[in-house]
């Protein structure tokens, strides 16, 4: 004849029975009469044809088989209610923000936030370049986008998120990786490798030659890397980017009569989406962790 199964409702009396050593207070915890919790303890006794506990005046103690039970219940208990959570969630359709995010930023903090607050809700990240952040949230391609300004997003939605210095991207051998800092004067000369109008503090002081060059730009960091190390020009880069990506041939200057990057969070206003504003709202809250 087969034993009854385990019910996980005598487990838990048994587990907080065996935690307080005491059925009193194990009742009261419990919200149960103590008569109740003590007929519930001898039918999980018999049930499974062994002593769990020894009452005597004092309380009560674990046998050795009331010992192993305990270690396991607790883990059968866990994993009751974790399969419980997954069944939920399971009920929920599951709704996924995509997030755009551009070189050196973080969104693994905003992402925690967000999804922690519903089970329901997921966020798929997706590392973008300067040439799109735009155009995949006006295509709906994204939900938000971690843009670096200066973009036009005219008619779409924003939200500041944060603003941090700029570094020069320079070949190893240029005179000017020997200094602590370089003033932009000092890089009106230089070829740049992207568009003059993202780094306009630059242009305006640009000598006429540079001015009237047509750029030929580099639309990744790892494409600016290995431009620069070629000696094929410099680029403009905010710092959290030049922390992701080095290479040994590279140097990083601070610009010290830079203006600060920024970083805007950008969506699609005409889009009415309250999963979505929730992330945004969790990335403002996450924003010391972006970088």
């Amino acid at each position: 004849m087969s034993s009854p199964d385990l019910d996980m409702r005598k487990l838990r009396y048994f587990v907080a029975v065996a935690e307080e050593l005491n059925f009193g207070r194990a009742a009261k915890l419990l919200h149960i009469a103590q008569p109740v919790l003590s007929r519930q303890i001898r039918a999980l006794e018999v049930e499974l044809g062994v002593r769990l506990l020894v009452r005597d005046t004092r309380g009560a103690t674990l046998t050795d088989a009331g010992s192993q039970l305990l270690q396991d219940a607790r883990f059968l208990l866990a994993e009751s209610k974790a399969l419980r959570e997954r069944l939920s969630r399971a009920a929920v359709p599951t709704r996924v923000v995509r997030v755009g995010v551009m070189p050196g930023l973080l969104a693994t903090a905003a992402v925690r936030t967000f999804e922690s607050a519903d089970p329901a809700h997921r966020a798929e990240v997706v590392p973008i370049g300067a040439a799109e952040q735009l155009e995949l949230v006006r295509t709906r391609t994204l939900d938000v986008v971690y843009a670096r300004e200066p973009v036009d997003h005219r008619g779409l939605g924003t939200a500041a998120l944060l603003e941090e210095p700029r570094d020069a991207l320079l070949p190893a051998d240029d005179p000017l990786v020997r200094r602590r800092s370089v003033r932009l004067a000092e890089l009106a000369s230089h070829r740049p490798l992207q568009d003059p109008a993202a780094v306009p503090e630059w242009y305006a002081v640009a000598t006429p030659e540079r001015r009237r060059a047509t750029p030929r730009v580099a639309s990744t960091m790892e494409e600016k890397l290995e431009r620069v190390a070629a000696h094929e020009g410099f680029a403009i880069v905010p710092r959290s980017a030049t922390a992701f990506y080095r290479r040994p041939d590279v140097c990083v200057v601070p610009i010290e009569d830079m203006p600060p990057a920024h970083v805007t969070l950008i969506w699609d206003a005409a889009v009415v989406d309250p999963v979505r504003d929730a992330f945004v709202a969790a990335a403002l809250a996450c924003r010391d962790q972006t970088v």
